[in-house]
């Protein structure tokens, strides 16, 4: 079992950068998939990067949604039990409460419900 803990959030212009932290207490952090989703006021959860857990083909893979691809970087520490995602060329639209995930599959997926454990989130707010 895994807590997870979001921190890094808050408010930054259009076209600035912000690191979000995650913080994963628990056993066997590096075979956990990784995700970060966020949802915006009036809408469902989206689904915005992975990586996945140690071991296997997939090791450390990392995967995007396409509005953020090239814009976001996800990456983990596996030693530190850390995962971060990095934003950049931040927009209005990514403004939302973003949380960190985890998943027992080794893969990191983009299906919502494969994911089993959840920070309670950090807002980030994109100003124009």
């Amino acid at each position: 079992q895994l807590q997870l803990t979001e921190s890094g959030g808050g408010l930054v212009q259009a076209g600035g950068s912000l690191r979000l932290s995650c913080a994963a207490s628990g056993r066997s952090f590096s075979s956990y998939a990784m995700a970060w989703f966020r949802q915006a006021p009036g809408k469902e959860r989206e689904y915005v990067a992975s990586v996945s857990g140690a071991g296997g083909v997939t090791d450390g893979t990392t995967y995007y949604a396409d509005s953020v691809k090239g814009r976001f970087i996800i990456s983990r520490d596996n030693t530190r039990n850390m995962v971060w995602l990095h934003m950049s060329s931040l927009k209005p639209e990514d403004t939302a409460i973003y949380y960190c995930a985890a998943s027992e599959l080794l893969v990191g997926v983009s299906v919502i419900d494969e994911y089993d454990y959840w920070g309670q989130g950090t807002q980030v707010t994109v100003s124009t």
